[in-house]
């Protein structure tokens, strides 16, 4: 069975490639032009799931000419609709309406130059349902290795309040993350979060931010549960869990539900500077430390929030590349 031989030759450049069994290339040349052509063959044949392509690289001077000769061989043989675009000296890799590879020069394009606005215009943003800076503050660290921008309600003040009248925290978390994603048509991350104490019927649960209520603050609501629990004289009869419920809606898409429990005790004194809430007061398991004696680092690889952001981080960007 004899093979179609492809073939493209001008001044600078020279390629020969055949369709086999399997995906092999060669190249000629000086170290910088084997890596680069390694770089662009076997980059854009696993993107376009190509197994049978066999090449020869006699000389290459420009990377847009290698990539149109796979491009214009890969057509012939899959019968498939690639296209190639230059944008603003990157080599952009087309099907249909679909972006499937992007190339750029040596050194890399100015954002500016490329997308033609700001920075801050460019990239994609979470919008974390939430006032609280001390959520969007871990939100922002556990969100950073994404490349991800946050922002929070305290930048949307014309936004009216979402009332929690949930009576789980998926109920709550869903209200405010899918009603505040229709409102902006933005992407919004929502966090239910809250402390179930054992002794008290796993109070003060969805209550627990309103614990104190009419008037609640975190010293009030603290105050409240060592009130509660004034009669619980056994620290092993102080058990709690911090429980957190994240939610991701974005408009047109099935919301992404997580959540975690962090097992604890409830200390009888405040103690720690550090978090927020209920901390000062949220022995962490048998370490007789409370979450307010944690640094963020250490309290993001354990908490309820900590281990609900890794089941996310784990789904989210299946999630995200949903239709």
């Amino acid at each position: 069975m004899t093979h179609q031989i492809y073939e493209y030759k001008d001044d600078q450049n020279w390629f020969i490639g055949k369709w086999a069994d399997f995906n092999y290339l060669t190249c000629f040349g000086n170290d910088t032009d084997y890596e680069k052509s390694q770089d662009i063959f076997h980059s854009l044949l696993k993107r376009l799931g190509v197994e049978s392509l066999q090449v020869h690289i006699a000389q290459l001077s420009y990377d847009v000419q290698l990539i149109a000769f796979l491009v214009d061989v890969i057509n012939q043989e899959m019968k498939r609709n690639l296209h190639i675009k230059r944008h603003q000296g990157a080599v952009l890799v087309t099907e249909a309406d679909q972006l499937l590879a992007v190339y750029l020069p040596d050194g890399g394009i100015a954002v500016n130059y490329f997308f033609g606005r700001g920075m801050s215009d460019f990239g994609d943003k979470l919008l974390i349902a939430t006032h609280n800076e001390g959520k969007v503050k871990e939100f922002r660290k556990m969100f950073a290795s994404l490349g991800i921008e946050l922002e929070s309600l305290n930048d949307y003040p014309d936004l009216p309040e979402v009332e929690e009248t949930g009576m789980t925290f998926e109920e709550n978390a869903r209200l405010k993350a899918e009603t505040i994603s229709k409102l902006t048509g933005r992407m919004v991350l929502a966090d239910d979060s809250g402390l179930k104490v054992d002794a008290l019927g796993g109070l003060p649960g969805v209550w627990s931010a309103r614990f104190s209520a009419p008037e609640p603050t975190d010293a009030k609501n603290n105050a409240k549960l060592l009130h509660e629990l004034a009669m619980v004289l056994e620290q092993e009869n102080r058990s709690a869990q911090f429980h957190s419920t994240l939610v991701v809606a974005a408009p047109d898409k099935d919301s992404l539900v997580v959540a975690a429990d962090w097992p604890g005790y409830i200390a009888f004194e405040l103690k720690g500077e550090d978090g927020f809430g209920y901390d000062p007061l949220f022995l962490v398991g048998e370490t007789g430390r409370t979450a307010a004696q944690l640094s963020p680092e250490e309290k993001n690889a354990i908490s309820h929030r900590g281990l609900a952001m890794k089941k996310l981080m784990e789904e989210f960007p299946t999630w995200q590349n949903k239709h």
